[in-house]
């Protein structure tokens, strides 16, 4: 209990003071590129003119891109400036301010084939690598359910990633269609397993491919609707490795909501503050549906006029065992808030219940709370605390991908207890390609042990600390 009280100690000092040290408004910041505006990209999930919102410059992040649709985030890094801590997740991408000291240099992108661009289609991608060393040296030689830098003292290549993309953008009028097309192959793969997709690809091993995403888009003036492998829609974290904060992943992420899903999206713009989502897949990382039940997944978002505040709610729902017996149901609340220019907090609250899932046939619940504190020193250096907390309540969610037969990864499971992580990090950006993020963090698990033992040191303990860094090439 006194674990606890210092977790939650810290937590709420960090959420009062950080307003209070950080607060301060920077006159004449962010200052402008002296050329030009900088890029606009359109939102792939709306139909509505860019011209309708009035984006506020971030350097904390440019977060006016719906969460999960990454496909137009990704494909327009080779043309924004450096892009400093935080993820890219809600609208198109505003300029981002040159450096106090003066902008980073201009990046290099992959030559785009003619017949591409003929298309209106942008191929790009990046390479993310990493290493981490735990303090304890684990005998099993894995850092327990911490994702996807699982591996201990051991180089992973995690994304070697490659995409391309058509948005459906009409300007707000009439038609348009598009597309998107993800592959990447690295030690990610593991955790990105779609039942009759990736486990046809590959063997087993420790790498393998991935098609995260390959989807058609239509838009019809507000209205897009988006149809194939796609990501889902739920909480602050995503699958490409350049649009998360650090290097390692939350427990919230990694484990209670779905991030692939194969389905149909409908997403429509009421206002354009207002948009609403809505549609079905066929369950959690399913490619061919392993009972025959489709899944609904939706949900709302907002932002403030002046793109400071943001808040989105996302549900997903339906059976996921072979029979149709037991449902899942997990919502996800993200709140992101721009408090300077410098300087944002997100907050993500998500719960999940399933029925008949636990020990004994006995319902099974989840919830947590995960908060980020981030801020941007200059668009080359950007600075970040994630603290998490995570109630596995009845020992159903903390499972590593070690859980499918055959797969080279962390085998634990059944911890019915809380989970805590910090994570501290740094994000260096030494040029317009290069992203480079050293991090620290700190897990402990307050709860009985599970049928593998305690999640830490090969089952012997309930911490660990780990000291990780990832470089990530993009092109």
């Amino acid at each position: 209990m006194a674990i606890v009280r210092v977790f939650w100690m810290t937590a709420v000092m960090g959420a009062v003071l950080a307003p209070v040290v950080l607060a301060r408004e920077l006159p004449e910041w962010p200052p402008r590129w002296p050329d030009d505006e900088g890029p606009v990209l359109t939102d792939p999930t709306s139909s509505a003119s860019e011209s309708e919102l009035q984006p506020v410059v971030s350097l904390t992040e440019p977060d006016r891109m719906p969460k999960r649709d990454f496909a137009q985030v990704v494909s327009g890094l080779e043309e924004a400036a450096p892009a400093p801590l935080a993820p890219v997740p809600e609208s198109p991408l505003a300029e981002q301010s040159s450096a106090v000291a003066g902008p980073c240099p201009d990046r290099w992108t992959i030559p785009q084939p003619w017949f591409l661009e003929r298309l209106g289609i942008r191929m790009g991608g990046w390479l993310e690598q990493g290493i981490t060393f735990n303090a304890q040296e684990p005998p099993d030689q894995f850092n327990g359910p911490v994702a996807t830098n699982d591996l201990d003292h051991e180089y992973q290549m995690n994304q070697l990633w490659l995409y391309f993309d058509r948005p459906a953008d009409n300007g707000g009028c009439g038609w348009a269609w598009g597309g998107h097309v993800d592959m990447m192959y690295g030690t990610d793969w593991r955790f990105g397993i779609n039942n009759g997709l990736e486990d046809r690809i590959n063997g087993l091993q420790t790498y393998g491919m991935v098609l995260p995403q390959f989807y058609l888009e239509l838009a019809y003036n507000r209205l897009s609707m988006k149809m194939g492998h796609f990501a889902g829609i739920l909480d602050y974290e995503a699958v490409p490795g350049p649009m998360n904060p650090f290097y390692s992943h939350s427990y919230s992420y990694g484990y209670t909501v779905p991030q692939l899903v194969t389905g149909m999206l409908f997403d429509y713009r009421l206002t354009s503050l207002l948009s609403l989502q809505a549609g079905f897949h066929r369950g959690w990382m399913q490619f061919e549906d392993n009972n025959d039940r489709l899944d609904f997944m939706g949900g709302v978002k907002w932002h403030s006029e002046d793109n400071r505040l943001s808040v989105a709610y996302a549900v997903s729902a339906g059976p996921q065992d072979d029979v149709a017996n037991q449902d899942r149901f997990v919502y996800s609340l993200v709140v992101q808030w721009q408090m300077t220019e410098r300087f944002k907090y997100v907050l993500v609250h998500n719960l999940g219940t399933e029925n008949r899932a636990a020990p004994g046939g006995q319902d099974a619940e989840w919830y947590g709370l995960n908060q980020y504190f981030l801020y941007t020193i200059n668009p080359c250096w950007s600075a970040g605390m994630r603290v998490e907390w995570l109630r596995d309540d009845d020992g159903v969610r903390i499972a590593g991908p070690g859980n499918i037969p055959g797969i080279r990864a962390w085998s634990g499971r059944g911890f019915a207890g809380d989970f805590y992580e910090i994570t501290w990090g740094l994000n260096w950006r030494p040029n317009g390609n290069w992203l480079v993020r050293p991090e620290i963090r700190w897990d402990w698990y307050d709860g009985p042990a599970g049928p593998t033992g305690l999640p830490f040191d090969g089952g012997s303990s309930d911490s660990q600390l780990t000291f990780a860094m990832d470089a990530i090439f993009t092109f």
